[in-house]
Parts: C-alpha cells; sequence; structure tokens
C-alpha cells in the first residue's frame, strides 16, 4: 500500500491527503519512520535542535472555557491566578542570575564523550527566550499586554519575546477596537518577537464547537496567523490530537497549514499535541507511544513547505521524544522550567530539564545536539 507513496516521498514530490490518511492507516510504522527520516535528512540532516527558554503564563483566568482545559478559571475561583508584571520580570530575572551563578561548572559526560563545541564544556548561561501565554483575562485591557512585553525588552534588550496566541492576537483586537494589523504592528513595536502558534487545536467546525465553541474558529485563527505572517512576526503552528477527532480532521488541519506556508511562509516549526485528559470535561485517555510516532511522521512527510517539526517533550515524555527525533521530528523544544497548562491536565513529565539533559536526550538517539536561538539559528553545536 505505501510503494506509491515511498516512490513519490524518496523523489521528493508531494503528498495528496489521500496519501496522508493511507500513512496514518498504516500498520508499517518502520517504513513509516524511515520516509519521515528521509525527508527530515533532507532538510536538517542528523541536526536536532534545543533552546534555552522559559515559559510563563501571566494568568489563567480566561473568559472561554474549552471542554479540553484544565488550565482555565473565572476570577475569585479557587486555583485562580494573575501575575503583576513585577512579578513576571522577578520570574525571569531569578532564572538568569541562577545562570550566572552557574557559571564555570564542569563538563557533562555523554555516552563515554563529552558534550562539548569546539572542546569546551556546557556552560550555565541565562535563556534566550521567553514563551508567553495565558488565559482571555476579562479586565485587562490591551495597554497592559504592551506595557507587559516592553517592560520585558527594557530589562532584558537581548531577550527574545514569543508570545500570544492567535486566540490571544484576536481577543486584544476586540478588546481594543484596533484591526489585526495594528494590534499586531503595536506589540512588534513594543518587543514582540514571534509567536507559539496556540490554540489552533482541531479546524474542522463540528469537532471544535464539540472542543472549544467559544474559542475563534479554525479560519479565524489561519486569518490571525496570516496576518502576523503579513506583519513579519514568524510563528510556529500546532494541532492538538488524540481526543474526540478523526484521523480525517488531522489531515484536513494538516493540509489548511501546508496551504497557508504557501502564500506566507511564515511558519518556523509545526507541534503536534498530545491531548491530555485528566480535569477536562471531555476526558478521554492519553494517546498512545504509536499514535505519537504516526503523527509526526505524517506532519513530516505531509508538511514539506515547514522546515522543523517538534516533539515537545513536556507533552510527549522525553523517551517518546527522543524516539521521535527517529520519525520526522527535528527539535525537541528547550529548558522549558516552568509549565503550567499542560501540567494541569495531568502531564507525566517534570517541569523543566537542563541543556545538559536535553543534549543527552538528542545524543543518544544518535543525532547532532545544536542550541539554538529563536529563529533556528545555531548557537553552538555539541560534538
Amino acid at each position: 500500500m505505501l510503494s506509491g507513496i515511498r516512490k513519490k516521498v524518496l523523489a521528493g514530490k508531494r503528498i495528496t491527503e489521500e496519501d496522508a490518511l493511507r500513512l496514518f492507516e498504516t500498520d508499517d510504522i518502520f517504513t513509516l519512520g524511515a520516509l519521515a527520516s528521509h525527508v527530515a535528512a533532507k532538510k536538517n540532516g542528523r541536526k536536532a535542535y534545543f533552546i534555552r527558554n522559559r515559559h510563563i503564563n501571566p494568568t489563567n483566568i480566561c473568559v472561554n472555557r474549552c471542554k479540553f482545559c484544565a488550565f482555565s478559571r473565572s476570577q475569585g475561583q479557587e486555583g485562580a491566578f494573575e501575575l503583576t508584571i513585577d512579578e513576571i520580570i522577578r520570574k525571569i530575572n531569578e532564572e538568569q542570575i541562577g545562570s550566572v551563578r552557574g557559571q564555570g561548572a564542569r563538563s557533562i559526560k555523554s555516552s563515554g564523550r563529552q558534550v562539548a563545541h569546539h572542546s569546551s564544556p556546557i556552560t550555565h548561561h541565562g535563556i534566550s527566550e521567553v514563551h508567553i501565554v495565558g488565559g482571555l483575562h476579562p479586565e485587562w485591557p490591551f495597554e497592559h499586554y504592551l506595557n507587559m512585553v516592553s517592560a520585558i525588552k527594557k530589562h532584558f534588550p537581548k531577550l527574545h519575546i514569543k508570545a500570544f496566541t492567535a486566540v490571544e492576537i484576536d481577543y486584544f483586537s476586540k478588546i481594543s477596537g484596533h484591526s489585526l494589523d495594528d494590534t499586531l504592528k503595536a506589540l512588534k513595536k513594543s518587543g514582540l518577537g514571534s509567536m507559539p502558534g496556540g490554540g489552533a487545536e482541531i479546524f474542522n467546525e463540528g469537532i471544535r464547537n464539540q472542543l472549544c465553541p467559544e474559542k475563534i474558529s479554525g479560519d479565524r485563527w489561519i486569518e490571525v496567523t496570516e496576518a502576523a505572517h503579513r506583519a513579519g512576526i514568524r510563528t510556529n503552528a500546532t494541532m492538538l490530537y488524540g481526543h474526540i477527532e478523526k484521523i480525517a480532521d488531522r489531515v484536513d488541519h494538516l493540509s489548511r497549514l501546508r496551504g497557508l506556508q504557501d502564500r506566507t511562509k511564515g511558519f518556523q516549526a509545526f507541534i503536534p499535541l498530545a491531548y491530555h485528559p485528566r480535569n477536562t470535561e471531555i476526558e478521554g485517555s492519553y494517546t498512545s507511544g504509536i499514535d505519537d510516532l504516526k503523527t509526526a511522521a505524517v506532519s513530516r512527510i505531509f508538511l514539506d513547505n515547514v522546515a522543523h517539526i517538534k516533539a515537545y517533550w513536556i507533552m510527549l515524555g522525553e523517551k517518546i521524544s527522543q524516539l521521535a527525533l527517529m520519525f520526522g521530528a527535528d527539535d525537541i523544544d528547550g529548558t522549558i522550567i516552568e509549565e503550567k497548562i499542560t501540567h494541569s491536565a495531568g502531564a507525566l513529565t517534570g517541569e523543566r530539564l537542563t541543556a545538559e539533559q536535553l543534549v543527552n536526550l538528542i545524543q543518544k538517539a544518535g543525532k547532532t545536539a545544536v542550541e539554538r536561538d529563536s529563529f533556528y539559528r545555531t548557537v553552538r553545536t555539541y560534538r
């Protein structure tokens, strides 16, 4: 069944939606992995990337109530929180100070080899990126978010700010009365560097209405993201899978992303997000390792115009993320430091990994570990 698709992939030809359905349906996981690895190697060689980053969620208070979300709260509800801008600055500063104190730490041994770049040890320098997403707060004005971004940029001028999903951008536009273009322009002027790509979930309208009826539509997500690309703001793209969707819904989702990338070339990476069921309204079960690997592999083959596929270790776990590097993924995200959204829904992972641990995971998968910046420029290669 896969022979015709295999010939297409090896010839560098684009596969169809029907081909993608067949790839999802196949039990030949090894051929699928080999094809995805072939595509990944053509794009990125044996490199597998990570970044020193920190997640910050400014608030979990949200006007929406997505049924798959265990993170959001109402004002006054137990567990609700909202960080001040000063508290956000302190969180970033604590990490940077801690990194400075770690300077000069010993080199690390991994698989019998020194983890090094040009014979130099891993050093404990600060994060290069802060990742900010949160709830749609009912009382914060748009100016609050502009002040948040500009304050971070003022205190940490070299820190890249990757912040706000298309859902948040749409909300900012509504509460400010500004157009999408003007909203994005104001954020970029304040210091926004890129966007993370969340909120896409599944684009199929029927499924989306069951998952998150209050959230913007899939078409609106595409519209907002296209506006970001038009404004010169690079983004990622995501897909939440493993809940109530069908395989055909995944393929449709991937197809719409591929079409947008054909038009804008604005996506840096695609991130399949494995559904976590705890404390959600729809409940269900965790995804299987086989489904996780299949989804990474099909995504790599189908999204021929997207440079990078991310195996998000927070959701997949360290071992499946490591395996995904042999099924088309070439990035396992970063140090993270504090992740709340997936952990609210029962993530089985920790909230941080060190650079040493990430390098070790990558190298033991037989890949070359590359520390990157927010635009996939090489900071350091570990050999």
